[in-house]
């Protein structure tokens, strides 16, 4: 199992930055990979991606969720990874966003791609992409302020 931990400081108020990262639907136009998330209920996702030629479906759930702080996750299906969100406000204006995540690799080429570091760069830039996406449009595209206690 490897861990990845990346950090982004984004030039966004901390609830307009929470509120986008909510919009699951929306991670296609900044993740790199994702072609599609459909959100099923308040705590269900289903992912469809396209990585180096190979295409996967999996369903996620997200396992905690508190506004304006963090949104952690687990897959149910696919390759096992999970992880957790959190957001930090640095000033009214500026937002610290922190992705940490445990991944398994599956097969081989996730397994050469962790080790020569791929995965780690790849959160990496989608985190910068993020950043630019929110910074770019200074406003989010929806919002979720529910709540989700761990072990519910």
């Amino acid at each position: 199992m490897s861990n990845v931990t990346e950090s982004v400081d984004v030039q966004v108020p901390l609830r307009t930055v929470y509120n986008q990262w909510t919009q699951f639907e929306s991670f296609p136009q900044f993740m790199d990979g994702v072609d599609e998330i459909r959100q099923l209920d308040e705590t269900h996702t289903h992912w469809v991606t396209s990585i180096g030629g190979v295409k996967r479906e999996f369903d996620a759930t997200i396992t905690e969720q508190h506004a304006d702080e963090r949104v952690a996750w687990t897959t149910e299906s696919g390759a096992k990874h999970a992880g957790v969100i959190t957001f930090h406000r640095l000033n009214d204006t500026e937002t610290r966003v922190t992705a940490q995540m445990d991944i398994d690799p599956d097969g081989l080429a996730e397994t050469v791609a962790d080790k020569t570091g791929v995965i780690a760069r790849k959160v990496k830039g989608d985190m910068a992409r993020f950043k630019e996406f929110i910074e770019a449009r200074g406003r989010e595209t929806g919002e979720w302020r529910g709540d989700v206690d761990a072990g519910s």
